[in-house]
């Protein structure tokens, strides 16, 4: 911002006012991880009643019955979801689909590229 103020006229300055308006949404943001954080409740699934269910957290170790290929999930929050690192929100098609199941449950879940038929090979607590 101070660079762009320096550019003169601020009324006339585009550099400027794209940087407040980046201040502002980086402010926002930081307001709402704020939030986030302080909403935040740690969760040792370790201590959990989970009878080999996959829940909140877990591990799932599944073998793709249409294609053979063998795939792990860690079911997650929202914020946490990121599957090129195979985590998976909770919410979501495949996370919907494996939360209650257990070990050795067939499934068949509709995701956006249509339908996926797996076998739950093994649940982790880790």
């Amino acid at each position: 911002i101070a660079e762009a103020r320096s550019h003169g006229d601020l009324k006339e300055n585009a550099e400027y006012h794209a940087a407040k308006e980046q201040q502002s949404h980086n402010e926002g943001r930081i307001e709402e991880i704020n939030d986030i954080i302080a909403r935040a409740d740690v969760i040792d699934i370790t201590k959990i009643t989970n009878e080999g269910k996959v829940i909140f957290g877990s591990t799932v170790y599944l073998i793709n019955l249409d294609t053979g290929e063998k795939i792990n999930y860690k079911i997650v929050g929202k914020d946490e979801a990121d599957l090129k690192k195979k985590l998976i929100y909770f919410q979501s098609p495949i996370g919907k689909g494996l939360i209650g199941k257990s070990k050795h449950d067939l499934i068949k879940i509709s995701t956006p590229s249509g339908i996926k038929n797996f076998e739950i090979k093994d649940v982790k607590y880790i």
